[in-house]
């Protein structure tokens, strides 16, 4: 699976425009938030925000930015779930979350060294990547997803305990985001 078919899929389960009031990003179409648009020189009604503006600001910030390219070289469940959760929770957010969990499956370092957890797809985090897939292969793949989700849902269940009106998104988020098919 490629970028493009990632963004497809992304934008078929983000939708068209919206505007709940319990969402802190105001106005959103195809999942882009009035503030990322006006950051990406689009000041138009949200509404009529052209789809093609939207993949071009995915692809840029949420794959090109962070990296996730050199990840899909090694495991493309692994880069298509950092592209999802990354659009959701942020790039920084998402990397993290990958590195939490390469340090728990590095078996105290027997494997390759712990990771800074700078949140950032760096040479460091790509080689504990890249040794944990060769050690591990699909199967150790479809654990390390696991083990990021697990993550990725703790998160979302603390953001509605600490602000209850993340508890209109807390349902879509959990069966939309965690187990989706491009991560398996």
């Amino acid at each position: 699976m490629d970028i493009a078919e990632l963004i497809d899929r992304l934008i078929d389960r983000e939708g068209g425009y919206s505007n709940h009031p319990a969402d802190r990003g105001g106005p959103t179409n195809w999942g882009i938030t009035i503030e990322t648009a006006r950051a990406h020189g689009y000041y138009g009604d949200m509404r009529a925000l052209p789809r093609a503006l939207a993949e071009t600001i995915y692809r840029r910030l949420y794959w090109d930015q962070p990296g996730y390219g050199f990840v899909a070289e090694l495991s493309g469940p692994v880069a298509a779930e950092l592209f999802d959760t990354a659009v959701n929770m942020g790039a920084g957010t998402a990397t993290g979350f990958l590195q939490r969990a390469l340090n728990a499956l590095n078996r105290n370092q027997k494997d390759y060294p712990d990771l800074k957890v700078d949140k950032a797809i760096g040479a460091r985090t790509l080689a504990a990547l890249g040794a944990f897939m060769q050690l591990r292969g699909k199967g150790g793949g479809r654990v390390l997803l696991k083990a990021m989700e697990a993550l990725q849902g703790e998160r979302y269940i603390a953001l509605a305990e600490n602000r209850p009106a993340n508890e209109a998104f807390l349902y879509g988020w959990l069966a939309n985001r965690i187990g989706q098919e491009e991560a398996a």
